[in-house]
């Protein structure tokens, strides 16, 4: 727990003070009473009641006026809570090093495995949806509660030539956040930054502040196409929207003869890859088989459904005092017939 105005909790100083008043009150009524003829008289007025009893209404409005001192010093502390995430964005790398079998049985058919069973086990209200890059980008499928249609998007990938990962981040972006006014078609194909995407651009907010969606981006090369993924993160932040990375495949670096003359190499980025996560406040997967994978999706899941925040508890202490306040009240009327 922390206290966003701590200087306040000095006036707790206050309550040592309190104590001693009481104290010394007590011991002037105890004088008092040394003056009648007889105690007997004292005991008689007081009654059969326990002595304990007149001591608990005051220590009642000692610990109100502690409650309320807190309370004035504006507590806070992180909370877990269920998630607010409402759509979540899979881009999913489909060059043609997915086809690498360095992780059985393919890459790609791991990779599509993972993401089918990751999305089987969402909550039903959040929605999906589903952009794939190799060349360049393109949303297969808008963001649905239908899982059917997220899972046939999933199973109609084709492979291409090229990666570009900042294309794909850019289209998932911009599923995300269709309200930021971001014009892919500059970016996409006539080579604008991508900072210059948003013609209607929202005023930048924290990294991460984004509470009702996210994007996961897998990938298992670097770019070779498309816009600087790094700027495409850049804006990502500036819209508050989270992108977890995952790096997939096994072999570091390996290269494949592809097909029609053509060559390349399978190799993830993963140094891109851990500055875009951090840039948005994201985190960062490595994920060397499809084993590996179904962990990361399983350990999102858990992080998409409970989210650990940052909770003013002002209002929690303050409603102890009244409680307390009106507690000691209530008994002090009921034993006493008489006020605090």
């Amino acid at each position: 727990m922390r206290f966003l105005w701590p200087e306040l909790l000095w006036l707790l100083l206050l309550l040592p003070l309190m104590v001693a008043a009481y104290v010394g009150m007590l011991r002037r009524k105890k004088k008092a009473a040394v003056r009648y003829a007889s105690l007997r008289l004292v005991r008689q007025a007081l009654g059969p009641r326990p002595a304990w009893r007149r001591h608990v209404p005051p220590l009642l409005f000692l610990l109100a006026m502690a409650a309320a001192l807190l309370a004035a010093a504006r507590p806070s502390a992180e909370v877990t809570l269920p998630s607010s995430h409402a759509t979540l964005i899979l881009a999913i790398d489909v060059s043609r090093s997915m086809r690498a079998t360095d992780v059985a049985p393919s890459r790609i058919e791991a990779a599509q495995a993972a993401a089918k069973e990751f999305i089987a086990e969402l909550p039903k209200y959040v929605r999906v949806g589903i952009v794939t890059f190799a060349g360049t980008a393109v949303l297969a499928q808008p963001p649905t509660e239908d899982r059917d249609l997220a899972r046939a998007a999933i199973d109609h990938f084709e492979l291409q030539f090229a990666t570009a990962t900042g294309s794909g981040l850019l289209v998932a972006l911009a599923a995300l956040r269709p309200d930021a006014g971001i014009d892919l078609e500059p970016v996409l194909f006539g080579g604008e930054p991508a900072s210059e995407a948003a013609k209607a651009r929202l005023k930048p907010v924290p990294p991460g502040s984004y509470a009702s969606g996210a994007i996961i981006m897998l990938t298992d090369g670097r770019r070779t196409t498309g816009p600087d993924p790094l700027d495409v993160a850049q804006l990502a932040a500036d819209l508050g929207v989270k992108v977890h990375t995952v790096g997939f495949g096994a072999a570091p670096s390996a290269e494949d003869s592809g097909t029609q003359g053509w060559s390349f190499f399978a190799r993830y980025d993963e140094q891109t890859l851990k500055a875009i996560a951090r840039f948005t406040g994201g985190d960062y997967f490595h994920a060397s088989s499809a084993e590996d994978l179904r962990k990361v999706y399983q350990s999102l899941n858990t992080q998409l459904e409970l989210e650990h925040k940052e909770r003013e508890l002002s209002g929690l202490f303050a409603a102890a005092a009244a409680a307390l306040l009106a507690a000691a009240g209530l008994l002090s009327l009921l034993w006493f017939r008489t006020r605090l």
